[in-house]
């Protein structure tokens, strides 16, 4: 079952689940995917959370302690999404022994609402990073405007990050140069970069979604063609522009201080269109010292029928860069079409944050001891 897993594994990609709940955690689902399906690290978010808490089994004597205690509703999610992501660390914590820090890593999402303001955006990273209190959690943390700055700060004061909701090439480097920046920070307050990690977390579906769907509209055979085709060029440039940045000069006097590469992670790998191949964005997006972060579903197509052969991205970017040409000629605005990805993206996090805290809330009500 698991030897398309190993092989990609053998590629150099790093295998991350893309879900976590309570039930994975204490029923020893993930345990066994860390065993069974080279599964060395896990990623959150707050759609993620959503699904488990609300529909999920595990919470309700936690809620119950919560609801008796009168907490806010704020600091009973933090309470639960934080327990959540320590006990996967411990879990985890094998992993990330023997790779020396790279995997066995979880990662938590800031509170969306504050993916607009940089210091609240630390405030909040700083206090993920001491709540959960693992050495192998990343802190995600936006790739908005706002975000750059907080990464560095972040970075700067030795907490490892996860940065997400990256869609465009310029903003990627700018999260590559944000990351630097920050270890620069570090080095100079004398802490231990060898001990601080990041990957950078770079969404792929979405992107052929939206650009599909203008592809559609222009109607020709010379669009239809070109569908399914953007979102992996978009990736495959932005790995050439991390080869580029990570063997500047300004990189090699960081790495000869101990510091460690910020990985590419593959994001958003489910194929949103059923046309495609369900394992599109796993077997076209092997590259060495990468992450490809799957939902259950796209880790159990590849370990049913994945192919995998080797680096399927180091050699084809000038056929991306002829890709992305090609719909831009159509009058497609890849500007237009990144922007919109990044303000959408932020929205849909907020709003499954929204109503995480509203059927929070409606549990610590129900929960609540009644007055005597």
């Amino acid at each position: 079952m698991t030897d398309a897993l190993k092989r990609l594994s053998d590629e150099g990609v790093a295998i991350w689940l893309d879900d976590l709940s309570r039930k994975r955690i204490t029923s020893g689902n993930l345990a066994e995917l860390i065993d069974q399906s080279h599964v060395v690290g896990v990623t959150t978010n707050p759609a993620i959370f959503q699904k488990a808490i609300s529909g999920g089994e595990g919470y309700e004597q936690q809620l119950t302690d919560l609801a008796t205690r009168k907490v806010t509703v704020e600091e009973a999610l933090r309470m639960i999404t934080t327990a959540d992501v320590r006990d996967a660390a411990d879990i985890l914590r094998p992993v990330y022994d023997r790779t020396d820090g790279q995997d066995g890593r979880v990662s938590i999402e800031v509170d969306p609402r504050l993916a607009h303001n940089t210091p609240a955006t630390i405030a909040e990273a700083k206090q993920l990073a001491w709540l959960v209190d693992r050495p192998n959690t990343l802190i995600k943390i936006p790739a908005t405007k706002a975000g750059l700055p907080a990464i560095t700060e972040v970075i700067g004061k030795g907490i490892s990050v996860n940065v997400t909701l990256i869609f465009s090439l310029q903003r990627y480097r700018e999260v590559m140069d944000a990351y630097l920046a920050g270890l620069e920070k570090a080095k100079a307050a004398g802490l231990d970069l060898s001990l601080i990690h990041s990957v950078a977390s770079f969404f792929v579906s979405r992107v052929d979604s939206e650009i599909d769907k203008r592809l559609d509209a222009v109607g020709t055979d010379e669009a239809k063609a070109l569908k399914g085709k953007a979102a992996l060029a978009n990736a495959r440039l932005a790995y050439e522009a991390y080869e580029e940045v990570f063997s500047s000069d300004r990189w090699a006097a960081l790495e000869r201080v101990g510091a460690n590469k910020q990985r590419p992670l593959w994001a958003s790998t489910g194929v949103k269109d059923p046309a495609y191949k369900d394992t599109l964005y796993v077997e076209d997006l092997v590259a060495p010292n990468t992450v490809n972060t799957m939902p259950e579903a796209t880790l159990e197509a590849t370990a049913d029928h994945g192919r995998i052969t080797g680096d399927t991205v180091r050699g084809a970017y000038e056929q991306a860069r002829a890709e992305l040409d090609a719909v831009a000629k159509l009058s497609i605005s890849y500007d237009d079409v990144v922007q919109l990805l990044e303000d959408e993206g932020v929205e849909k996090f907020e709003a499954s944050w929204n109503d995480l805290l509203k059927s929070t809330e409606a549990e610590l009500e129900r929960l609540a001891p009644t007055e005597a």
